[in-house]
């Protein structure tokens, strides 16, 4: 958890963007994640360095050439500010006629998977003196720890969604925590997001994994696996590939597989039966063109609309068996177009549809007001669903308005996930996370009893949901409870109301003796 000192120097940073005539949070991030890869960079070099030092052995494929030290963090950092601005603007020759910026954007697999996605990366920040000022804050940053690292730059990130510029917002972290931790990744799960962004929930499953099995990274196997297989991402906008790059990286993930395409097109049809679990909240404001979408995808449902492309997407490129959790529109619940309808039939009867939870609409405010829904499913392909869990969240620990506030202090949000049970009492309701993630562990065992739907949690028969048209909205099937509320008569409401009346004209009447 990154603290309150740390949160500072971040805020500091970005002020100083900002200030500096910077003002795109997500141009800020960019030049913010740039310079912390070449800090990376450079620091990755003195400690093979202090190894050849140590142990006498030849340093084998060195980041930077001996005739290009003055491009390293530790040299151009003490710079007065104008020369190290020239730097990154002016190629040197006695450098190998470069900058600072085109070295970074052709140094190649050494770099890791971030120096895969440089093409199109440009240098905008506009004078020295914003560069000296974010460079020596980022060098007292302590980027060693790998909890640290990927701290500070979830940190940086949450300013994404605060500022909402350029169409980019994110999914809230504890939405993404909890769709994590009911899916429980897996030691040997392959784990993917078509739409990745920033890659949260790659992330997110990550840290799970480091948090809850951390003996599994003493095993060779499996840390290659987590650095190599295990997480998948696919995302067509080219920054957002960086950033997402970038967060893995810090995360301590070297070298996921990210794919820079649109996920829905014709260039994405190779991928099938790839993956075990998809963690996804795709796009769902868009609209298609039939000869762009990959045509298998047409094949479950003849659409344009990308939220119901996207479950296409999914399971086409689920392994039998694999599982997803995905945020969709409610329109997907309960849409009457024979697309809705066919997707949801294909979920029911095809697949293993095991549960929704129905969140409140503040949710994603202030960047969008829709309803949504969380859809849990297995791939099966030979039908399995017999009862369908649905929850009836009402609160997400946030106030539901644009502000969206905090309602509840830090430290029980992590309860919410490490002692639910705890988490509960603390939230007094303000949060439903904890009881759904209880729910969900009894749904799970089977042990718990769900059959009261005046109550939050409840399962509905296979049979009713086919009866009602598969629809899914959890209002077709949540009893509500009236309170029987007694009146008075009209007739008496009126002798009290007359001797009201009566009252009211002895009082004027002792008022105007007074005054008389």
């Amino acid at each position: 958890m990154i603290t309150g000192d740390l949160k500072g120097q971040v805020d500091k940073i970005w002020n100083d963007f900002w200030t500096g005539g910077v003002s795109n949070p997500l141009t800020v991030i960019e030049q913010f994640t740039y310079l912390i890869f070449l800090k990376r960079l450079d620091d990755k070099q003195l400690k093979m360095e202090e190894e050849e030092n140590l142990l006498g052995i030849k340093m084998q494929s060195p980041i930077y050439a001996k005739n290009q030290s003055g491009l390293r963090w530790s040299q151009f950092k003490d710079k007065d500010p104008e020369v190290m601005f020239k730097l990154f603007t002016s190629p040197q020759q006695e450098l190998g006629g470069i900058t600072v910026f085109d070295f970074m954007k052709t140094v190649g697999r050494e770099g890791g998977i971030f120096s895969d996605y440089m093409k199109g990366a440009t240098f905008m920040i506009p004078t020295p003196q914003v560069l000296d000022k974010v460079v020596q804050k980022i060098d007292k940053l302590p980027l060693d720890s790998r909890d640290t690292k990927g701290d500070i730059y979830e940190y940086m990130l949450s300013k994404l969604s605060i500022a909402g510029k350029a169409g980019q917002f994110r999914t809230p972290k504890h939405i993404i925590r909890m769709m994590v931790q009911m899916m429980d990744p897996k030691k040997d799960d392959i784990i993917s997001d078509p739409a990745c962004g920033t890659a949260g929930f790659l992330v997110s499953a990550g840290e799970y994994l480091y948090e809850k099995h951390h003996d599994w990274f003493k095993e060779e196997e499996f840390r290659n696996h987590y650095d190599t297989k295990m997480f998948n991402g696919t995302e067509f906008d080219s920054s957002m590939l960086r950033i997402a790059a970038m967060n893995l990286q810090l995360h301590g993930v070297e070298h996921p597989s990210l794919v820079g395409k649109d996920a829905l097109s014709k260039s994405n049809g190779d991928v099938d039966d790839a993956f075990t679990l998809i963690l996804a909240n795709p796009p769902f404001k868009g609209s298609l063109d039939y000869d762009t979408v990959e045509s298998s995808l047409l094949k479950t449902t003849k659409t344009k609309k990308t939220e119901i492309l996207f479950l296409s997407l999914m399971l086409r490129t689920l392994k039998i068996g694999g599982r997803a959790a995905v945020i969709v529109p409610d329109g997907v619940l309960f849409g009457s177009s024979g697309a809705h309808k066919a997707i949801r039939e294909e979920l029911v009867e095809n697949q293993q549809l095991q549960g929704i939870v129905s969140m409140p609409s503040g949710v994603f405010k202030p960047y969008a007001g829709v309803s949504t829904a969380i859809l849990f499913f297995t791939k099966t392909n030979s039908g399995g669903t017999d009862k369908v869990w649905f929850y009836d969240m009402k609160a997400d620990g946030f106030s539901l308005d644009d502000k969206r506030n905090p309602l509840l202090e830090e430290e029980v949000f992590e309860h919410c996930f490490s002692n639910p049970e705890k988490a509960k009492e603390e939230a007094n309701g303000k949060c439903d996370i904890p009881q759904i993630l209880l729910d969900w562990e009894k749904l799970t065992n089977g042990t718990g009893n769900f059959e009261d739907r005046t109550a939050s949690s409840f399962l509905v028969q296979k049979k009713e949901i086919k009866e009602n048209g598969y629809d899914l909205s959890i209002n077709r099937y949540k009893e509500i409870v009236y309170e029987e509320m007694e009146y008075e008569k009209p007739e008496k409401l009126i002798a009290s109301i007359k001797d009201l009346d009566i009252e009211r004209q002895k009082a004027l009447i002792n008022l105007e003796k007074m005054i008389g």
